[in-house]
């Protein structure tokens, strides 16, 4: 698969787990802030033609909402927990 179709596929994921993360622990709030931020990066990136530096930036914010759920700062719904690491 091409860069660009992976980085858009990641980006759109990300946006969609980034509407129904739910902090529920204050302390998740400068890792939510991060999340937001690498998204932000993502589609500047993405914007530029720069599709790898986009698909790394969407990992980027994974990588944190993973750890939040890990924390147990975050909540996601049950359907979507399938996505992260939480399964065993």
């Amino acid at each position: 698969m091409e860069i660009e179709i992976l980085a858009r596929k990641e980006m759109d994921k990300v946006e969609l787990i980034l509407k129904k993360l739910k902090l529920i622990d204050s302390k998740g709030k400068d890792i939510l802030s991060l999340i937001n931020s690498y998204f932000e990066d993502a589609k500047y990136f993405y914007s530029k033609k720069q599709f790898i530096q986009a698909f790394e930036a969407a990992i980027m914010c994974w990588t944190y909402a993973d750890a939040g759920l890990h924390l147990e700062v975050f909540e996601i719904p049950e359907e979507l927990r399938k996505l992260f690491t939480l399964e065993k």
